[in-house]
């Protein structure tokens, strides 16, 4: 142990970062040599007057850098790194873009934090699709698709449709994934400077490139049923906003679903203040829930997002938005502008998959895969706090004291398990706390690979006294 501590009032950049800096140099000048333990989280948080969290992301940063090492339980120590070996720098804004994941991804790691589709068999199915288009379409896959053939704008129909509700078919747009069609509508129907509405909690990846956009995010209360309509309105009243990113049912990651009074309601403060919905069904698809879609409650002013990537297959990268009336061209220019355009393979096999009956059968293969493993997961974690939905791929684990989600993160990172923080899904900065991690389980190869991933969890979250000195 040593008793060095850092100095973090120089440099820029956040405070995280400004220690991850500290303590390279630190270890570049020989004041902590191969071998030193650094301070415990906790005692170093609050000998510089910082949170723990900040703490955790600095060692997560060190660790990244090839700094540092440790185990769950003995703390983190500097490693001995061979004259001349460079040191992997980490941009800061490459990390704030890419949120709390990072960019490298370990291979031997269960991957619990991916929610792609199960392996039900999509492999063969799929290449005996591609064979017949490549026999087919031979001059189509070998140039641009300056015109989509009818059928890709009728599995978007047919893709969309529920609970009593189908867009129309001039309504429909494929997209490359249902984030490429957010970001599109984005676009297509904000300017620089326009406000838009996000969840506290949400999926990020669209408010991350809302400010690549030079959009900026605002921030809406929610509770275990969605968002308050109370502080919606106080939100367009005050804010102005120009658009709202929504997902009603099965929210990522907290799995709440919005009741259709509180929809009716949502749709009323956005008709009063011209406020324009994107509503992500992603993973509403695979619940069979009834209540009627915001789509249907506002279809003048809903943009319906949703795509195969969760319940099929994600590598098809296929995708459609059924867009309110004499929208459908605009944001079929603007996702070409902002992805490079649809390649003709891949849109005619997502339309394949959709009109063959393929991608019906395998939602329901991918639904009983996820169902047998949410029946896993109540098993193996019984007698510990999460929300999970027999159809959804994750659940949002509640974390007892005195883990933070930060540190139970490094800790199962150690323990060869992925899962997200909290932070992966924080929309904007804020104070708030909900010491939760999301825990994915569709992607792992098998039934015994799941398994593992939650023994592995629940190990960690009885040994509550690991979460005092995570490593990294």
């Amino acid at each position: 142990m040593t008793n060095w501590l850092p100095d973090i009032s120089t440099g820029a950049g956040p405070v995280y970062l400004r220690l991850a800096d500290s303590i390279e140099t630190a270890i570049s000048s020989g004041h902590l040599p191969p071998g030193t333990k650094l301070p415990p989280q906790r005692n170093l948080a609050f000998d510089i007057g910082v949170t723990i969290g900040t703490i955790s992301r600095a060692y997560a940063l060190v660790h990244e850098r090839g700094l540092v090492a440790g185990e769950v339980g003995r703390g983190t120590y500097v490693l001995d790194r061979p004259e001349g070996r460079p040191v992997e720098q980490t941009d800061p804004i490459t990390q704030a873009l890419a949120g709390t994941r990072g960019l490298d991804v370990p291979g031997d790691k269960i991957r619990f934090d991916t929610t792609a589709a199960p392996d039900v068999g999509q492999g063969e199915i799929i290449g005996q699709l591609l064979g017949d288009i490549s026999r087919e379409h031979r001059l189509e896959i070998s140039s641009y698709s300056r015109s989509f053939p009818a059928s890709w704008f009728l599995a978007g129909q047919a893709w969309l449709s529920r609970n009593d509700w189908q867009p129309a078919v001039e309504s429909v747009v494929p997209t490359l994934g249902a984030h490429a069609a957010a970001v599109a509508i984005i676009s297509a129907v904000t300017s620089p400077g326009d406000k838009i509405v996000f969840e506290n909690l949400t999926y990020t990846q669209v408010s991350r490139a809302t400010r690549l956009l030079g959009r900026r995010s605002v921030l809406v209360e929610s509770d275990e049923q969605g968002v308050i309509p109370d502080d919606f309105e106080r939100l367009c009243q005050q804010q102005h906003p120009r658009l709202a990113f929504l997902m009603p049912t099965a929210h990522n990651p907290t799995l709440a679903t919005m009741p259709e009074e509180r929809r009716r309601a949502i749709a009323d403060i956005a008709r009063r203040h011209s406020v324009w919905l994107i509503e992500d069904d992603i993973y509403g698809s695979l619940t069979e829930d009834p209540t009627p879609l915001m789509a249907s409650i506002a279809p003048e002013r809903t943009f319906l997002v949703g795509g195969l990537s969760k319940s099929v297959t994600a590598g098809v990268r296929g995708g459609w938005v059924a867009c309110p009336p004499h929208f459908a061209q605009r944001i079929k220019v603007t996702h070409k502008m902002t992805t490079g355009g649809m390649p003709f393979i891949l849109a005619e096999t997502g339309a394949r998959l959709v009109l063959g009956g393929h991608a019906l059968a395998l939602r329901r293969r991918s639904v009983e895969e996820i169902r047998a493993r949410e029946k896993l997961a109540r098993e193996t974690l019984a007698g510990f706090e999460f929300t999970s939905h027999p159809h959804v791929p994750f659940l949002w684990l509640k974390l007892p004291e005195p883990w933070l989600s930060g540190t139970f993160k490094n800790a199962a990172v150690a323990e060869g398990v992925l899962v997200d923080d909290e932070d992966e899904f924080k929309a904007a900065r804020m104070d708030r706390t909900y010491h939760r991690v999301r825990v994915a389980f569709s992607s792992p190869q098998d039934r015994a690979e799941v398994a593992a991933g939650f023994t592995a969890l629940r190990g960690l979250l009885e040994n509550g006294s690991a979460g005092y000195d995570s490593h990294v």
